[in-house]
């Protein structure tokens, strides 16, 4: 049976948008909450190593397959009767992982995405979670054995299986705006824009737990568009106006406020429509008390934007946390290909036909994407010499 609560377009539900504040080509758009459960809490666990290891038994199509990466931090959720421990972490010890030597350097071993640790207690890796699902679509390769393909490809699938990140430190810019802007009292998020395209979205459920995490924004990943828009100019300062006309007395002055709030907040869901509003496809990761963690991904149509994230919603359909990652151009070709592949059953001449080209052509793109190990030499050979007449 279905979760009704499995989001299928993504709304931001319980959720207001507030005047944007720009440094430079960076612009903050605040996420406000005007009703405040208190019974979701996060905080924060810090890892002070140069990678992690996590073991994603059940994750990925086969087991003992892992998922290595700089992993900073991780979120530990809490809800119900617990919530308060969630501010101060005085609660929060317990660690499901051991550390490695590897030199001068410690690697840390995880055990899942997601890892229960108390009956009212988890912890997650946040956006990991969500890359490890966009890493595992297809991910276990053709399962008919087709002429085409090399043994590799047909006994490995996409194994090893990789993906590219900007972390947020390494724009100066970003440092700079989470260190200067302002944090409203209502605030449990805010969305990223770089040169006005929205990158990433952030969004918990508790204000206090937000102040908490604001600064985490810095070690996060992000796509290479971080850095690709990191030349071009300032982002322009928007700005709206009292109409004077209409403002008479104090009722009118903020009647006038409530418009000029509301305008900021449908121009700014605007800018944010590849995100809010899209249609996603959604898998539930597991299910917390009443509260349902989910992982999504657009449509993955190049021809979008499109994003890969994770949620919590509340029993009442409310979005209380969600974390996004805008995919880049190259990313998002990759994992087309992948998904008309796998709907052509990897048949190569289907797909070609799907795809309205030719399977020399196809080869081709499959080997430029970086899936050339998928096919054999002969046929990635035959494929080039007939690109070169």
């Amino acid at each position: 049976m279905t979760d009704a609560r499995l989001i299928q377009r993504l709304e931001p539900a319980g959720l207001r948008l507030a005047q944007s504040q720009v440094w430079g080509g960076i612009r903050l758009v605040p996420v406000l909450r005007d009703e405040v459960r208190g019974d979701l809490r996060m905080t924060l666990r810090t890892y002070d190593d140069v990678a992690a290891v996590v073991s994603v038994k059940g994750g990925l199509k086969e087991p003992g397959l892992k998922y290595i990466s700089y992993v900073p931090h991780g979120l530990v959720m809490t809800w119900g009767n617990r919530q308060a421990e969630a501010v101060y972490g005085t609660q929060l010890q317990p660690e499901d992982g051991k550390r490695l030597k590897a030199g001068p350097f410690s690697i840390r071993l995880l055990h899942r995405m997601v890892h229960r640790e108390d009956r009212r207690q988890l912890r997650m890796l946040p956006l990991h979670l969500a890359m490890e699902g966009f890493l595992s679509l297809q991910f276990g390769g053709p399962e008919t054995a087709w002429a085409e393909y090399s043994r590799e490809g047909l006994s490995r699938g996409l194994d090893p299986r990789s993906e590219s990140s900007v972390p947020g430190w390494a724009s100066p810019m970003l440092d700079g705006a989470l260190r200067t802007f302002e944090i409203h009292p209502q605030q449990v998020g805010l969305l990223l824009f770089k040169a006005d395209v929205l990158l990433s979205a952030f969004v918990v459920a508790h204000p206090d737990d937000y102040r908490a995490l604001h600064r985490t924004l810095v070690e996060d990943f992000y796509g290479d568009l971080l850095l690709q828009y990191g030349f071009l100019g300032d982002a322009p300062e928007l700005g709206l106006t009292l109409d004077d006309a209409r403002v008479s007395s104090l009722e009118d002055l903020r009647n006038e406020v409530h418009r000029m709030r509301q305008d900021w907040a449908d121009f700014h869901g605007f800018m944010a429509g590849s995100l809010f509003g899209a249609s996603v496809s959604s898998t539930r990761v597991y299910k917390a008390g009443g509260f349902l963690l989910q992982r999504f991904h657009t449509s993955l149509d190049p021809a979008e934007e499109n994003h890969i994230g994770e949620a919590i919603v509340g029993t009442d359909g409310t979005l209380e946390y969600l974390k996004t990652y805008r995919l880049s151009a190259a990313q998002t070709r990759r994992a087309y290909l992948l998904s008309q592949l796998a709907q052509c059953d990897w048949h190569l001449e289907d797909t070609a036909e799907r795809l309205r080209t030719t399977v020399s052509d196809l080869s081709l793109r499959l080997r430029n994407a970086g899936f050339g190990y998928l096919l054999k030499d002969s046929v990635l050979e035959a494929a080039q010499r007939k690109h070169r007449r």
